[in-house]
């Protein structure tokens, strides 16, 4: 009996889930505004497993969304799996962000999918799936212009969906196209078949050296020296 404890800390949206055997049990999450994911990551971890009567050491392991995405949620979430990894010493399994999202989309036989995260300004992180969910362009910062995923264009629709496709659709001539407005950050509970099949296959993180999937290198602006004052 295995049971995966699933993060998704990648967006604003706040997502624990929990499965058993490839099951979903239970899923917990909040996108609201003010919404901080320091403050309620644990306890949502620690709700979980009490409405599954279980204990963090009777998991098999823990899938944490890899990336990309924003950098502090990515830090916050990643930092957790790898302590409930360390302290309970079981498996730690990542999933790509994009991916997680584009499983909560049911495609027809010839969508091509893109998934993409807003990267501020005219920028996104962008992933490009066939309609059986396999990896035709690997997750990259793209600039939209007029001619970004022309290319795909012939292959079939393209389905864009994610909090970054909006800025797409002014700029864009897209002719065979759809806009998913309702798909915009990617949950948990779209994580479980994903890392399930990650687990079932060993393909595990070591605890010690993995670092989620910034994407872009973080750059902190320094504060500006103030004037002295006699």
């Amino acid at each position: 009996m295995s049971y995966l404890l699933h993060l998704e800390t990648a967006t604003t949206n706040c997502s624990v889930a929990l499965s058993q055997n490839g099951n979903l049990l239970h899923c917990i999450e909040n996108n609201e505004a003010d919404f901080r994911h320091s403050d309620h990551l644990h306890l949502f971890i620690e709700q979980l497993l009490n409405k599954a009567q279980i204990q963090a050491k009777q998991l098999s392991g823990v899938a944490v969304s890899m990336g990309p995405g924003s950098y502090t949620g990515l830090r916050i979430g990643v930092s957790s799996a790898k302590g409930l990894c360390y302290a309970n010493n079981i498996h730690l399994i990542a999933v790509n962000s994009l991916e997680a999202l584009a499983a909560a989309y049911t495609a027809q036989d010839d969508d091509i999918l893109i998934p993409m995260f807003d990267a501020r300004r005219m920028e996104v992180y962008a992933l490009v799936l066939n309609a059986q969910k396999e990896v035709i362009q690997p997750t990259q910062a793209i600039i939209i212009t007029p001619d970004s995923f022309q290319e795909f264009q012939s292959q079939g629709r393209l389905v864009l969906f994610g909090n970054g496709a909006t800025k797409c659709k002014d700029v864009i001539p897209l002719t065979n196209s759809l806009f998913v407005e309702e798909l915009q950050f990617p949950s948990a509970r779209n994580m479980v078949a994903l890392a399930t099949a990650k687990f079932e296959a060993n393909s595990i993180e070591d605890v010690a050296y993995f670092e989620p999937f910034y994407l872009k290198d973080f750059v902190v602006v320094p504060e500006k020296k103030k004037k002295p004052t006699f």
